[in-house]
C-alpha cells in the first residue's frame, strides 16, 4: 500500500493506482472527460491536471501513478485557471447548447467558464452527413473527440467498428469510408452511447 497526501488529506491506496483513481476512491473530485474506469488512460482532455510537489509542470492525474509520500494539490488557483482555459477551448468548437444531463455540463459547472472573445461565435464544422441508425442518434457537433466511444468499441468490446477519421481540425469519429455501422461490423451493443460524456451519442427515442 502507498501513503500519500491529496489536498491535505492523508490517504492509503494500492501501489498500482493513478493519482486520479486514488482521489476518486477517497471522495476527492477531479474533473475529467476522457477518463473512464473501464478504459486505458490517455490524458487527452487534460482537465484532470494537478500539482505534485517536487514534480515539474502540471501532470495529468489519470496517467500519473501514486508514489510513497507524494503530495498532491488538485484545486489550486492556477490549476483552476488552466482548466477554465481548457473548457473554453472545448466550447469554442461546440456550437450547440450543452446537454444539461451530460458529464460535460457537470465539468463546466464545477470548473467555470472564461468569457469568449468579443464577437466570437462558435461555428459547426462541416461534417459528412450522419447516416440514420436504428438504435441511437449521432450529433457530431457535440463531439469533443475524447475518444471514449472508440476505445470502448476497441478495448472492451473488441469490435473496432468506429475510429478517428482524418487528421487535425478535420478529425471526426466515424466508420471507414463513411459506411453504415452494420457494414462496419457494429454489434449494436450500445457501449459507445453509455460512455459518451457530451450527448453526441444518445439512445433513439421511439
Amino acid at each position: 500500500m502507498i501513503k500519500l497526501s491529496i489536498d491535505n488529506i492523508q490517504i492509503e491506496v494500492e501501489e498500482n493506482k493513478t493519482v486520479l483513481e486514488a482521489a476518486l476512491q477517497s471522495g476527492i473530485y477531479i474533473p475529467s472527460l476522457c477518463y473512464h474506469p473501464d478504459l486505458d488512460n490517455i490524458g487527452a482532455c487534460r482537465l484532470c491536471i494537478v500539482e505534485i510537489e517536487n514534480m515539474r509542470g502540471y501532470p495529468a492525474s489519470c496517467t500519473t501513478n501514486v508514489s510513497e509520500g507524494m503530495v498532491v494539490h488538485t484545486n489550486t488557483e492556477k490549476i483552476q485557471e488552466l482548466r477554465k482555459s481548457l473548457v473554453w477551448f472545448i466550447l469554442s468548437e461546440h456550437p450547440k447548447a450543452v446537454d444539461k444531463s451530460s458529464q460535460l455540463m457537470k465539468v463546466i459547472e464545477w470548473v467555470g467558464i472564461k468569457e469568449f472573445l468579443p464577437g466570437f461565435t462558435p461555428t459547426p464544422k462541416e461534417f459528412p452527413p450522419t447516416i440514420d441508425e436504428a438504435l441511437f442518434e449521432k450529433d457530431l457537433d457535440r463531439c469533443i473527440l475524447c475518444d471514449r466511444c472508440v476505445r470502448v468499441c476497441q478495448e472492451v468490446r473488441g469490435v473496432g467498428a468506429i475510429g478517428l477519421v482524418n487528421r487535425g481540425i478535420n478529425t471526426f469519429i466515424g466508420t471507414s469510408f463513411n459506411s453504415t455501422l452494420q457494414d462496419a461490423a457494429c454489434k449494436f451493443c450500445g457501449a459507445c452511447v453509455e460512455v459518451c460524456p457530451t450527448g453526441a451519442l444518445t439512445d433513439k427515442v421511439k
